[in-house]
């Protein structure tokens, strides 16, 4: 796969688009995981985190109701709500050691390689999560791990 972005490539059931390179399986993590299905280099684009573009006020109600949240910080006032329009990337989840992160490009959430990332191996981020009410109990298992989602590193 060449190191530039994998656009999204296919539409399943009208509204969520699939990701090349990237599946949905099991996780060992949480519930659903986004896997590799290609060799990721390391520094590669992976995809784009996409999904319903919200205001924070928005953002704020929805992350208040029980639940898996897909919400994610664009800006100070604009958030991305990946369970709305999304694509697989909506299923990544937290680690706090990641093999992936985040990086915002003109207004897109973009998320790359930190690592090589084989065939096979689920893509995590380190969520760092903004959301100072989310009291989310942290289930990577490392050996650095922060056991809440929205604690800094020590």
């Amino acid at each position: 796969m060449p190191a530039k972005f994998m656009r999204e490539a296919q539409v399943r059931g009208g509204r969520e688009r699939l990701a090349n390179g990237l599946s949905v399986m099991k996780s060992r993590l949480h519930g659903f995981g986004c896997f590799a299905t290609v060799h990721i280099p390391k520094n590669c684009a992976i995809a784009e985190y996409t999904g319903e573009r919200i205001t924070r006020t928005e953002a704020m109600r929805r992350m208040g109701h029980p639940g898996v949240k897909c919400v994610s910080e664009l800006d100070a006032d604009l958030y991305i709500d990946g369970s709305v329009g999304g694509n697989d990337t909506q299923y990544i989840n937290h680690s706090c050691e990641p093999n992936a992160d985040i990086c915002i490009i003109d207004e897109l959430m973009i998320v790359f390689a930190l690592q090589e990332i084989v065939p096979g191996e689920e893509i995590t981020v380190d969520y760092l999560n903004s959301f100072e009410e989310d009291r989310t109990v942290c289930q990577c298992r490392t050996s650095s791990c922060r056991r809440r989602l929205n604690q800094k590193a020590a």
